[in-house]
Formats: C-alpha cells, structure tokens, sequence
C-alpha cells in the first residue's frame, strides 16, 4: 500500500497521478504497485510538483514496517537508532519568525544526541554503496565500500564487487564505470559481502551519505541472505546539511562537494563515495562545531 499526499501542487500532476492511483480526498492519493513502480512514481512527483510538497508513505519490511519520502517540505525525516521518525521545525521558523530550529521531539532528541555523544575520536566508519537502481527490493547492489575512522583519519578501507546474475543496466556502467568484465573478474558473492563488511564496520557509527538508502538496501540483502542484519547507528550528511546549509541547489552528494571545493574526480564508485562523503561531514562538523561556539 502507497499514500501520497500533496500541496501547492499543478493540476497537470494530479491528473497524472490518477492514472496509477485513488484520489480518496484532495490531494490525498492511495494506491497498489510493485516497489519499481513506486520509485518510478516518486521521481516523477519530484520533478513535476515544482514547488508544492509532497510525502510518500509505503508498506516496507522492517521494524516500523513503512518507510517514507518527502520533497520540498520543512519536516524532515531522521533517523532514530534505526527507526525513521519526522522532526518537526519550531513554531516561529513556520510563523516566518525564527531559523529552523526544530522542536525538542524524539527525532530532534536524536539529533542532538547523536551531534555531541559522538565526539571526535569516537569509533567511526563510512559506508558507501553503488547499486543496479533505486528499488532495494527489485535492484541490487554492485559494490560496496567502507573506511574506519581513527583520530579523524581515514585508517583502513573496505571495497568490494558484488557478482550479478542479471545484466547491468548501461546507464549504471556508464555512470559508476562498473562493468561485468570487471564483477567477473574481480566479484564476490553477496553473502561473502556482507560478512566480510559486518566484521569490518563491527558496531562503529557510520557516516553515510542519505543513509536511509544504503540501509534499506543492505538491510534487505541480510534478509535475503541469512545473516546478521546490519543495525548500526548512522550519522547521514545529507539530513546535516539540510539541517545547516540554505545556499545549495540540492543536497546530493557531488553538490555539496562542488560546495564545498571539494575535487569530486572519481565520484560514484563506493570506496572514492566514502572518500568524498567523510570529506563533506568534516566541513559540516567544523560549521556545527562554529555554529555551538557562538551560541
């Protein structure tokens, strides 16, 4: 089951909506289709609301069994020990009156905690994946990549191919560079993965960056597969830039790079990602640790 619910948006979207799903009360759709279906659907809103709001609500596996998406609106998702919650922005920010500010509720208990319990040097890791598509259900994973962090360094890294026994899409090779030759050659099996990733993140914090991909994504293989699911706490870049940065086009990661000078040469392959996703928190966590200092 998928709710979506919209404001401000153009009627030519609506209509368009109503080819896929039930309109039950304005601006208010439900509907039935398969994962592909759904994602698919979901780019589509976020390319023709334009500056409407819109929220997607699905039936997902896990604890919460639903998993959610917004675009353009000021509650923001984050996350809550692995539980995905909403963190809604101040009264005054909404009255136009204030900064956005969040409320001190669950999820903004989290975010607090999460900024000043994991001081420098805390036991940290970054992870990154590339995968066939968006769908964690109907795609798959293609490599993943990780790095320890001692004493805000990189220490040690992690990047593995994954074998495939389906084809990989041709915009997917020609955007990571990840061929079939090459998971031949050089892949492993997923199980074999997942194991050796598990014993080398151990309970560290990650740093992701849109975390929520990455683990639902592995989180599903572990099912597949019959292991240990990975539950590790995340720390998401993403959610901290929207959180401290009004300047940006968008929160992906190359732009937050160009942001932030950062060279991106190498981008959308897991190990270089990580690279390039610790090098973003490190100018996010230097603008928070600013930001504490003066208040």
């Amino acid at each position: 089951m998928t709710v979506v619910v919209l404001s401000n948006c153009p009627p030519r979207l609506r209509g368009d909506l109503t080819k896929w799903m039930i309109e039950v009360n304005t601006n208010v759709y439900v509907g039935q289709f398969s994962a592909r279906v759904r994602d698919e659907l979901w780019q589509r809103i976020c390319e023709n609301v334009k500056s409407g709001q819109a929220t997607m609500v699905f039936s997902a596996n896990g604890e919460q069994k639903m998993d959610f998406r917004v675009h353009n609106t000021v509650w923001e998702p984050t996350d809550f020990d692995g539980i995905k919650l909403m963190l809604r922005p101040s009264p005054e920010y909404l009255e136009g009156k204030a900064s956005p500010k969040p409320q001190r509720t669950r999820g903004a208990f989290h975010r607090r905690s999460a900024r000043r319990s994991k001081p420098d040097g805390a036991r940290l890791a970054v992870l990154d994946i590339e995968t066939t598509g968006l769908s964690y259900t109907e795609d798959r994973i293609l490599e993943i990549g990780a790095l320890r962090i001692e004493d805000d360094t990189a220490a040690e890294s992690f990047d593995v191919l994954i074998t495939q026994n389906r084809p990989i899409p041709s915009p997917v090779q020609t955007l990571t560079g990840i061929t079939e030759q090459m998971l031949r050659e050089s892949g492993v099996p997923l199980r074999e993965a997942l194991l050796r990733l598990t014993a080398f993140l151990e309970d560290r914090t990650l740093i992701c960056q849109n975390g929520a991909f990455d683990m639902a994504f592995l989180q599903y293989a572990c099912q597949r597969q019959q292991v240990p699911i990975i539950r590790n706490r995340y720390l998401d870049t993403r959610v901290m830039a929207r959180r401290q940065l009004r300047d940006v086009a968008d929160f992906k990661l190359g732009t937050l790079a160009a942001y932030f000078s950062i060279d991106a040469t190498g981008a959308h392959r897991a190990l270089r990602d990580c690279e390039l996703t610790f090098a973003v928190y490190q100018k996010l966590k230097e603008i928070e640790r600013r930001s504490d200092e003066e208040a």
